[in-house]
């Protein structure tokens, strides 16, 4: 018998009809969970290896972003790679990457534990922080992530690489609200918005928080918009116990939260439920670990899986249906950026501190220019979008800014076992126009240390920025005779220091995390001093008052992480000055002098400094430090003066706070090395060695005259050890010292806050 081609054909395309038709559709479902939800990758990324296809992807919270990523093209090994990123590290902490936080308006170091920032119209209204962490960088990332995508789809997510549904809850219709189109940001950015975490969003008349407060396993979304053949679903969460009675935070959690069902329809489908009942909700320190757990678990239910799943899709055909998706995903390219939100000239200030080189731009090559932003603490928040322009091809870049409180009051200071300790309260009110200007106030006060310091800064946003500062100090430092913190009665003081200065600076920026200043000051101080150790109560000091004036040009490079007890980044400075100025000395009971000697002094000073610190990425840190100085400065009228008056090296905390004559000298070197150990979280061990090496020390005849010794003789070592804890306001820390060329070589410092004080005029 003859079949003709048509009797062929035909039966053919029936069959392979029917197969399509027929073939299976998967939906996979991404539960909530905060940290415990990066096992999705791991289940993602075990479904893809083993040819498990993925039809249609509905997710809550971490689940949602999780399935964003991989809807719009992202692979397993890219969304693997993110959440192992410092920059994901940044996202939960509401960190900017601290290579691009402008150091040019960084304010100065102080002892501050806390800041209130309070509004000068609504002074006496106190209102609580709606969020623990920053979304500025979480915003940012997630337009760079998905705007291409949303485009492509035309912000319908349907669309997408792969069709995609997320939740969020609105708390005024206390509703669950869909995402099924629109901007792919705002909806994963909704739907992460965990309560008093991340602010929540405002979005066509509602406020959208976490969709797990309603739904955080959204099978039911799966069924009603998809209805696939099979659903996977993976869950790292559970329902909370039932409030009691003397728990506010159980009371709480149901008041806000509706009861989810963890469920897939018996016959419809298979759950995958990860072991991570120990793993803390926002605790992002075991990514690379909860990946594998969800790996894992997906691994050993793929002979279950493939039971129910008879389709087939490999993993070279999914890398190329992804590849051929990203090739069509429009470039992101940013041609224009607009600024909103605050006033024009507000506006404008943002609009200039950009600095942007060229017509058109990437987000990636964008991005430091937006961390700089965030860096500066007159603007509390900028929520980025884009618009696609069908006819250029080009995005716009819209910031939707918000200006920082007016009123800034902070407080702290010091805790010590020694009688250093001390509060601190700084007052900073903010103006902001087409140029920012800030007023400066603090004051420090305890027994050892009492400073007020007052001034303004003007920030100018020019196609070259810069900052003008003028300040002036008053400033008092006590050096006890006793050590006793409490009990003993003061002592008469071996050494007193009056300070007063008026200083102007200005600022330019070198890069990001540089700076050239031009500074100039006019002051007085008086050391009051005994240049014996045997007074009494009666006896009078003697006296030197130094009036001055000085210039100095530095430039300083810093990203260290901290400003006491760093661990990561460097700080370089070069620092010139000159000092003219009119030495008098007026000598009291213990003296054998009795005439006032005044003397014209003047000297250059060149500094140099370095500190940086390697192997950031382990719980063992390693550091070096150096530091240099050079001057051709003379004697004052007796050796006591000449010392107080010099370069001081202070490689350890207490050094800041005591009078060591075997640390000064004109002209030296220093070397020093550190070794961190992190103990666990936040708690470090530090091991500290320098060798202090004075060009020629400053030694004192009979008649209490300065005199040079012999060159490069009579090293200082000295060594610290240190445990540290850095509580979110600050750092607690038991410092023991060594010093080998000291009357007693073993110190002992305990302090809780930070050893900071106003600076010196000669500093």
């Amino acid at each position: 018998m003859i079949f003709s081609l048509k009797n062929i054909l035909v039966p053919l395309f029936i069959v392979f009809s029917t197969i399509s038709l027929s073939a299976q559709k998967v939906g996979l479902v991404l539960s909530g969970g905060g940290s415990s939800g990066i096992t999705h990758v791991g289940v993602i990324k075990a479904l893809e290896e083993y040819g498990i296809p993925i039809d249609y992807i509905t997710g809550t919270s971490m689940g949602a972003l999780v399935g964003a990523l991989y809807a719009t093209g992202y692979s397993p090994e890219e969304i693997e790679a993110f959440f192992l990123s410092d920059e994901f590290q940044n996202w939960t902490t509401g960190s900017v990457d601290n290579n691009y936080s402008y150091y040019l308006r960084k304010k100065e170091d102080d002892a501050s534990l806390i800041t209130l920032k309070l509004s000068t119209d609504t002074l006496w209204e106190f209102n609580l922080p709606t969020n623990l962490v920053s979304s500025s960088t979480i915003n940012y990332g997630l337009l760079s992530f998905f705007s291409p995508s949303t485009t492509y789809a035309k912000e319908d997510f349907n669309n997408l690489f792969i069709p995609f549904r997320c939740v969020a809850s609105d708390i005024i219709s206390k509703k669950e609200i869909v995402f099924s189109n629109g901007k792919l940001t705002t909806a994963v950015r909704a739907s992460m918005a965990y309560p008093f975490y991340l602010k929540p969003v405002t979005y066509n008349d509602m406020l959208l928080f976490d969709g797990g407060l309603y739904n955080n396993f959204p099978a039911n979304v799966m069924e009603e918009d998809f209805n696939p053949d099979f659903i996977i679903g993976s869950n790292v969460s559970f329902n909370f116990e039932k409030p009691h009675e003397d728990n506010i935070v159980s009371q709480i959690k149901t008041i806000v939260t509706n009861d989810t069902k963890y469920v897939i329809p018996e016959g419809k489908g298979l759950m995958i439920e990860p072991n991570v009942t120990d793993n803390a909700t926002f605790n992002f320190d075991n990514n690379e670990k909860l990946i594998k757990i969800g790996y894992d678990a997906t691994v050993s239910k793929i002979v279950e899986i493939r039971k129910e799943v008879k389709d087939y899709r490999s993993k070279s055909e999914t890398i190329n249906k992804r590849d051929q998706y990203k090739k069509e995903l429009p470039n992101f390219i940013i041609n224009k950026v607009v600024v909103d939100g605050l006033k024009v000239n507000q506006n404008s200030y943002i609009k200039n501190s950009l600095r942007l080189k060229n017509k058109t731009i990437s987000p990636e090559k964008l991005k430091p220019e937006y961390i700089k932003l965030l860096s500066d603490d007159k603007i509390k928040s900028i929520r980025p979008e884009v618009q696609f322009n069908d006819t250029s091809g080009y995005y716009t870049l819209k910031l939707n800014a918000k200006k920082e409180k007016d009123l800034f009051v902070s407080v702290g200071g010091l805790i010590s076992s020694r009688p250093i300790s001390e509060g601190f309260i700084g007052l900073q009110y903010n103006l902001l126009d087409k140029a920012a200007l800030t007023f400066l106030a603090n004051t420090y006060f305890g027994r050892f240390h009492n400073s007020i310091q007052t001034g303004f800064r003007l920030d100018i946003p020019f196609v070259i920025p810069f900052y003008w500062k003028n300040t002036f100090n008053m400033g008092n430092w006590d050096y006890y005779k006793s050590n006793n913190v409490f009990f003993e009665d003061k002592k008469p003081s071996f050494l007193v220091n009056n300070d007063m200065y008026a200083k102007t600076e200005i600022g330019l920026p070198v890069f990001y995390k540089g700076k050239l200043v031009f500074e100039g000051s006019t002051g007085d101080f008086t050391n009051e001093y005994y240049q014996t150790k045997n007074f009494l109560s009666t006896d009078t000091t003697d006296e030197t008052h130094f009036t001055n004036i000085l210039g100095g040009i530095k430039y300083e490079r810093n990203s260290l992480n901290r400003k006491q007890y760093s661990s990561e980044g460097s700080f370089f400075a070069i620092n010139y000055k000159y000092v003219k100025g009119k030495e008098e000395t007026i000598f009291g009971s213990t003296s054998n002098n009795t005439e006032t000697i005044e003397n014209n002094i003047e000297w250059g000073q060149i500094k140099v400094s370095y500190e940086q610190y390697f192997n950031v990425k382990h719980n063992v840190r390693f550091g070096l430090f150096g530091e240099g100085v050079y001057s051709n400065q003379p004697f004052f009228s007796n050796y006591t003066a000449t010392l107080l008056a010099s370069p001081d090296f202070q490689p350890f905390t207490e050094n800041r706070t005591v009078f060591n004559q075997n640390l000064r000298a004109h002209s030296y070197i220093a070397f020093g090395v550190k070794n961190i150990y992190y103990l666990f979280n936040k708690f470090q061990l530090r091991l500290e060695g320098y060798a202090f090496q004075p060009y020629q020390n400053i030694l004192s005849d009979v008649n209490q005259k300065a005199y040079y010794s012999k060159e490069w003789t009579n090293t200082q070592y000295m060594a610290s050890s240190s445990l540290v804890y850095y509580t979110p306001i600050g750092p607690i820390a038991l410092n023991l010292n060594y010093y080998d060329r000291a009357t007693d070589n073993w110190s002992f410092l305990f302090h809780f806050g930070y050893v900071i004080f106003n600076k010196k005029s000669l500093d």
